[in-house]
């Protein structure tokens, strides 16, 4: 049986795998296993060695921590409600808004989060 918080940790992997534009063959690789691993941490069939999620999160250029937020506590991940940012990394949309932001130089990246963040609070 998956445990959950294997899950959380694979789906938190793979996100942030997919933001940074690498398939699981190319994440294989940098961690030196083979990518049906790769697959069956994602699903949290596996469990991810601390060593082995290490490697990852410097593969993926996210601090070990980044694999267990939306954890509630040690053997339960948070339920999170509907529309809430736990929802939207599930999101094909936001997932590739997300990427696209990302992918624009850092200084004009700045200034567009901030053009977002002054209209997100005129909206509300």
């Amino acid at each position: 049986m998956k445990h959950p918080v294997d899950v959380n940790v694979g789906k938190r992997i793979r996100h942030r795998r997919w933001m940074v534009g690498m398939t699981q063959q190319q994440l294989a690789e940098h961690v030196g296993i083979k990518f049906q691993q790769i697959q069956k941490y994602e699903t949290g069939m596996n469990r991810v060695s601390a060593s082995r999620l290490w490697e990852i999160s410097e593969a993926l250029s996210v601090p070990v921590s980044y694999f267990f937020e939306g954890v509630r506590d040690e053997d339960a991940p948070a339920h999170v409600a509907e529309g809430t940012p736990g929802d939207i990394l599930g999101d094909k949309e936001a997932m590739e808004l997300v990427r696209s932001y990302y992918a624009i130089p850092e200084n004009q990246r700045r200034r567009l989060f901030e053009l977002a963040r002054v209209l997100s609070e005129s909206a509300a």
